[in-house]
């Protein structure tokens, strides 16, 4: 049996799952493998006593961190608090229109990343090479959207939740107007779009569903017998997967897609919804 912990590196920041076979609590840093660095982090949850097959996908925790790893990564917040002052003051040199995002310091010191945004492309290789000779540490610039720029930012949805892309969102999905009209939402864009000016990325989590029903379900107006009598559908409630049937008294009544039937000319059979 082993333990799955999560680990955060970054304030706020996601949370990615990794096994262990060393005893660690919850508040525990410890070192770990991201991408292709070593990073410290933070345990904030735990998983004990699970199948050692169910772990095959998760990498491993190095170790827990020591006191030398502790104060490492304070000289290393250290310099990126130095590399936003840098930054701003070369890209002024080099007369660049850049804006900085983050600063990050690899934990094991591989290198300094910069990540920024510009409206335009720019030829910051010279700003690179003084970057490198002031911080004695390999560089990157990185350019990035405005979809990433949240990301790293972070804030408030218009659900009052954290942020999708900050808190458990791995990759951007391909987002348009289309799936919002689908799912008869007001295509006012300050309605439909993040903080980032991009069209929300929870308009892709349940679409699937609403073009599934869509597929399946009757147009409005059309006139359907239920349990409770005839009717016309008069409106849809699709993650429900019902129908609203109005009846001639006026009064309405949600009925599931698959418990009513067609009423169709004289002579054609009535057909259950998703029957052939």
């Amino acid at each position: 049996m082993l333990l799955v912990a999560g680990v955060v590196f970054r304030k706020s920041g996601r949370t990615h799952y990794y096994f262990s076979d060393i005893q660690v609590e919850v508040g525990n840093e410890v070192i770990c493998h991201l991408g292709d660095a070593i990073e410290l982090g933070r345990i904030v949850s735990l998983v004990a006593d699970v199948v050692e097959n169910n772990t095959s996908s998760l990498s491993k925790i190095i170790r827990r961190a020591t006191y030398h790893d502790v104060s490492v990564n304070e000289i290393n917040k250290a310099k990126e608090k130095k590399g936003y002052g840098k930054f701003k003051e070369l890209a002024r040199e080099h007369n660049l229109s850049m804006k900085l995002i983050n600063v990050r310091v690899v934990f094991d010191r591989s290198k300094m990343i910069f990540y920024f945004t510009s409206g335009k492309r720019v030829d910051f290789r010279g700003m690179v090479k003084e970057l490198a000779s002031f911080f004695k540490i390999r560089i990157e610039l990185r350019q990035i959207g405005v979809r990433d720029e949240a990301r790293i930012i972070g804030g408030l949805g218009p659900c009052g939740m954290d942020l999708c892309c900050k808190s458990f969102l791995t990759d951007f999905q391909s987002i348009s107007v289309k799936m919002a009209k689908d799912q008869n939402l007001p295509l006012n864009p300050l309605k439909i779009s993040g903080i980032c000016g991009k069209l929300m990325c929870c308009l892709n989590y349940e679409y699937d569903e609403y073009r599934e029903f869509a597929e399946k379900a009757p147009e409005v107006g059309v006139k359907v017998e239920c349990s409770q009598g005839s009717g016309v559908i008069s409106g849809y409630e699709p993650l429900k997967k019902c129908v609203i049937v109005e009846f001639e008294n006026e009064s309405k009544v949600s009925v599931p897609l698959t418990q009513i039937k067609l009423v169709k000319e004289a002579g054609d059979k009535k057909n259950t919804i998703g029957e052939k």
